[in-house]
């Protein structure tokens, strides 16, 4: 488990800190590299090790999964907004609550979503063991 979640980790970081300078030469858009690193290390830690810790390995009933992942997908994009520029994170500050109840509900959608597919794709593993 820990080595997934260090691969997952470093994936995550690499995948990121490449969108960005992917991002800075395409566009010229303008970050330091504290802030970049920054915000590689804040997708990492949560695409690469929360959402895989919350979703694999803690056993949560699905609604409070949903709530958790929830809550801190809303946290690390408001800090990296604020990584990303301090003038749009207090422009997009008074839509806190309609962001979080969006993000909730998205995550919600693509949770019922994953285990449908999940479901069908048991179903037919173990039709193949029957069969």
């Amino acid at each position: 488990m820990l080595n997934q979640l260090k691969q997952a980790f470093f994936q995550v970081f690499t995948l990121t800190l490449l969108w960005e300078v992917l991002l800075h030469i395409l566009f010229k858009f303008q970050i330091q590299l504290v802030n970049a690193v920054g915000i590689a290390l804040i997708s990492a830690c949560i695409f690469g090790v929360f959402y895989n810790l919350l979703w694999n390995y803690l056993l949560f009933k699905a609604s409070w999964n949903i709530l958790i992942s929830s809550i801190f997908n809303t946290l690390a994009g408001f800090l990296v907004i604020f990584l990303v520029s301090h003038n749009l994170f207090l422009f997009i500050k008074p839509w806190i609550i309609i962001i979080f109840v969006l993000t909730l509900l998205l995550h919600t959608i693509a949770f019922y979503f994953y285990a449908r597919f999940q479901n069908q794709k048991h179903v037919r593993e173990l039709n193949n063991y029957l069969s």
